[in-house]
């Protein structure tokens, strides 16, 4: 494990050169289940593999970075146990079936029959994202969310804690979400993170890193306001610079410093005013056009 990783929260799982825990969520998209793809599907490098049977076990400490147990699989603790003992880190899967009880039962048994890395993860065609920000809590794990079956969950995923998507990339069986999918979650781990994790970067490389994912959410946020602020223009009986109302432009600074007291209403006030500023001469550039 690299030092950066080692400085993080003692509660985050390293899987291969993804952090799940800590800092900022993240993109799994190579997962293999050989209870559906075939064995050589399980190649060097592959993030996430779930047994069939004990038989398998072998290659996936090889080839693996993590091992997927389903908390379903009670009826077969002797799989379970001989996965949770390989070494790895261990992501405990909910199926349908299963209680958070169960799910949460299953995680602790295995954090008990390995070296305590486990990851909760909820998977299926309907996650339910309400009972993710409960086990997290519950258990002080983290959790990844298995989006392949509905690519649209995946900011609300992030949004209710998940510390990492996890997407069909096709790795077994040559279908899956493709770039185009990553995409999308990496949008959600990015724009939606920003706003609802929080980090604490170590290095200079991380704290880069981080205002990348904040200033990503700035410009998606600003491209909608100029958007919403194109519809005023409008809508106002005088549009353009001469319509500006100054006594609102104060109440939006106002409330704004509530929400960023370090900053206060003088700093406000003079990026607000650009950013008025902006979409006002935007909105008269599209009615010239």
């Amino acid at each position: 494990m690299s030092s950066t990783l080692e400085r993080h929260a003692a509660g985050a799982v390293a899987v291969g050169g993804l952090l799940v825990g800590a800092g900022p969520a993240v993109v799994i998209g190579d997962r293999v289940s050989l209870r559906t793809d075939p064995p050589a599907a399980l190649r060097a490098g592959v993030t996430l593999a779930e047994p069939a049977t004990a038989a398998d076990l072998p290659a996936i400490a090889e080839h693996a970075a993590a091992v997927v147990v389903g908390a379903s699989w009670t009826r077969d603790i002797p799989l379970v146990r001989a996965a949770a003992g390989l070494g790895l880190p261990v992501v405990v899967e909910r199926r349908a079936s299963a209680s958070m009880e169960e799910w949460l039962g299953l995680a602790a048994y295995c954090a008990g029959e390995g070296d305590g890395r486990v990851i909760l993860c909820e998977g299926g065609a309907r996650p339910d994202l309400a009972l993710v920000r409960a086990a997290r809590a519950a258990s002080g794990r983290p959790a990844l969310v298995d989006v392949s079956a509905d690519l649209g969950l995946s900011a609300a995923a992030v949004a209710a804690g998940a510390d990492g998507l996890i997407i069909d990339s096709g790795t077994g069986t040559g279908t899956g979400a493709g770039a185009a999918g990553r995409r999308v979650a990496e949008e959600a781990v990015t724009v939606v993170g920003a706003l609802l994790r929080d980090e604490t970067p170590a290095t200079l490389p991380e704290c880069r890193q981080a205002i990348d994912r904040v200033d990503a959410a700035l410009a998606t946020l600003l491209e909608r306001r100029a958007e919403l602020a194109g519809i005023v223009q409008r809508l106002k009986p005088v549009g353009g610079f001469a319509g500006r109302d100054l006594g609102r432009e104060r109440d939006v600074v106002a409330r704004m410093a509530v929400r960023a007291p370090a900053l206060g209403e003088s700093r406000l006030s003079a990026i607000m005013n650009a950013v008025i500023e902006a979409g006002l001469h935007l909105a008269e550039e599209r009615s010239g056009r």
